[in-house]
């Protein structure tokens, strides 16, 4: 389940930052986190099937609970981070005129 709900929102922000008109939101930093987070739960599911064998597509209700969990927490950790990253970087300068204003 982290690995399809982090590949669903690589492949959004991927279609997102290829259809941008401009590079001011940097939304290819989006897409390497969460590429990145892509392989890395692929890998553990390698791993795992490695490990189970066919039991790997017969979770439970719990563990696919979790890890859907898991998932939304992995996207929207992501999401802080580009987030804080674009405050940071100010790239329109809102939040330098949101300052000055006062």
């Amino acid at each position: 389940m982290t690995l399809l709900i982090t590949v669903f929102a690589a492949v959004i922000a991927t279609v997102k930052w290829y259809n941008r008109e401009d590079d001011n939101m940097k939304l290819g930093i989006l897409c390497f986190l969460y590429w990145g987070a892509a392989i890395m739960w692929l890998v553990d599911a390698l791993f795992e099937y490695a490990e189970l064998g066919m039991e790997y597509f017969r979770p439970a209700a719990a563990d696919m609970l979790n890890d859907a969990f898991l998932g939304l927490s992995v996207v929207a950790l992501g999401l802080v981070i580009w987030l804080v990253r674009l405050l940071i970087t100010d790239p329109k300068g809102s939040v330098r005129r949101a300052l000055k204003k006062d």
